[in-house]
């Protein structure tokens, strides 16, 4: 069953013209995308009827969510990607290794990172950004994400190989499903049962368990070629590294999202808790936008891991270049709307003057950068799914990392709020510049159609071995 499953997988991925295949995997990823989206949004809208430092509260706890989101991406992907080229090259007994492997290691280090939160809780929120004013909130709404946390990162690696197998709209039931239930039980838990900002973090922690068993669920169709065994994981050193070394670039791309969000906070927190706010509304606005271009980026990620472990190198080039050219034409449209009603945007989430008037320019400098943002997102997940996974990691660190962190702790002293405003679209632009030349060089040197897999590898000339 596994075999015919694989094969008919196999021509299916190496056949199907590259843009109406991209599509097919890149629409049901948007979607779950979107509404994972737009529950986060959800959460803030909600929250912000309480006042602007419940609101605040909602921005803190966000970058926490972003550590446990990086741990199951790292897994995730890392797992997803090998599974993927190996099943490219007509090898799929190894998938259930991978799978499995990937799936008991991302529970045991999500759990331990949950405990010494529940155990820290205070001291976290204070290095998370929170203030006097935010801390009770935030301890409401914390509590009930570090709970669920572990189930949040187990989903990340359980959406990641469904989507690399080629399965996105498996992976979209789950976590529509999810977040749809999240918004209905927000105003019903916040509001009808009084629960306040705790009950928005029950809501959401309630999603995340619905959506991790949906998710598991699918893994028991027919067609889906992983499994989660006990007995298949592996202690050997090379597949955890290659599960690792391969996913670290989402984990330095989600970490440093993270540390980026706890930074700005900090740095914010100076301005008041109406900079907290505006500026965390502002990112999730963004996250929004951007989430389209990362959704049309997922579907090009089981095409290029197929195609480039069966060798079909021209089909990883033209998903490549499909990719980045629909996602500039999509944001470049989001960002024009952006731009021109930026201060309705930011009123909707919180109708407080001093929150509209920090958000709107936070909002119109950021939409600018979205005329390219696409790029530099395709780039990175091309060389992930490719198993480059060190031009993949430094192009994850440059945006919110190596190119913000410095941004957002010099560019304050010069400009004030300005400098905080303009500090992400900053790093945009420039992490956007560098992805260029590292992409195109890459691009030309993948060899023919059919090369052997040690010159293909070569190729690369990475140091890794794909």
């Amino acid at each position: 069953m596994e075999k015919t499953s694989a094969q008919q997988q196999y021509k299916k991925m190496t056949e199907t013209p590259v843009d109406k295949l991209i599509i097919s995997l890149a629409i049901p990823t948007i979607v779950s995308m979107m509404v994972t989206g737009i529950y986060n949004t959800a959460d803030t809208w909600f929250v912000s009827r309480i006042g602007t430092s419940a609101s605040g509260a909602v921005s803190i706890v966000m970058s926490l969510m972003a550590i446990f989101q990086a741990i199951g991406f790292m897994h995730g992907h890392g797992a997803g990607s090998s599974i993927s080229r190996k099943l490219g090259a007509g090898e799929p007994r190894d998938a259930i290794t991978y799978a499995s492997t990937s799936f008991y290691l991302c529970f045991l280090v999500s759990g331990i990172v949950a405990v010494l939160g529940l155990i820290f809780m205070d001291p976290l929120l204070r290095l998370l950004g929170s203030t006097d004013t935010i801390l009770p909130y935030a301890r409401q709404y914390v509590f009930w994400i570090l709970l669920s946390g572990p189930f949040l990162s187990v989903s990340c690696v359980l959406n990641n190989i469904l989507r690399y197998e080629g399965h996105a709209v498996y992976a979209m039931a789950g976590l529509m499903t999810g977040g749809l239930l999240n918004m209905a039980g927000d105003p019903i838990l916040m509001f009808g049962l009084h629960m306040g900002v705790s009950g928005a973090g029950l809501s959401t922690a309630i999603s995340q368990l619905i959506s991790f068993f949906i998710l598991l669920f699918m893994y028991r169709k027919k067609d889906v070629v992983s499994r989660f065994r006990i007995r298949s994981v592996s202690h050997s050193p090379a597949v955890v590294f290659g599960i690792l070394s391969v996913g670290f670039p989402s984990l330095m791309r989600q970490g440093m999202n993270s540390l980026s969000t706890i930074l700005l906070n900090h740095q914010a927190a100076a301005y008041g808790d109406a900079a907290i706010a505006a500026m965390g509304i502002t990112g999730k606005v963004i996250m929004l936008m951007a989430s389209l271009a990362v959704g049309i980026g997922q579907g090009l990620q089981p095409v290029a891991s197929y195609n480039y472990g069966a060798q079909k190198y021209s089909r990883v080039k033209k998903g490549f270049r499909f990719t980045y050219l629909s996602g500039c034409a999509v944001l470049s449209v989001l960002a024009v709307l952006c731009i021109i009603f930026a201060p309705q945007v930011i009123a909707w989430f919180r109708d407080d003057p001093e929150v509209i008037r920090i958000g709107t320019t936070a909002l119109r400098l950021q939409a600018v950068c979205c005329f390219f943002m696409s790029y530099s997102i395709a780039a990175g997940m091309l060389f992930q799914s490719t198993g480059i996974a060190g031009r993949a990691t430094f192009l994850s660190a440059l945006r919110s990392g190596l190119l913000f962190i410095p941004f957002i702790l010099i560019l304050p002293h010069f400009w004030g709020l300005t400098g905080i405003e303009a500090a992400q679209p900053l790093a945009d632009l420039i992490s956007t510049l560098i992805s260029i030349p590292i992409t195109v060089n890459f691009l030309h040197s993948l060899p023919e159609d059919g090369l052997p897999e040690d010159k293909a590898a070569a190729a690369g000339a990475d140091g890794q071995n794909p």
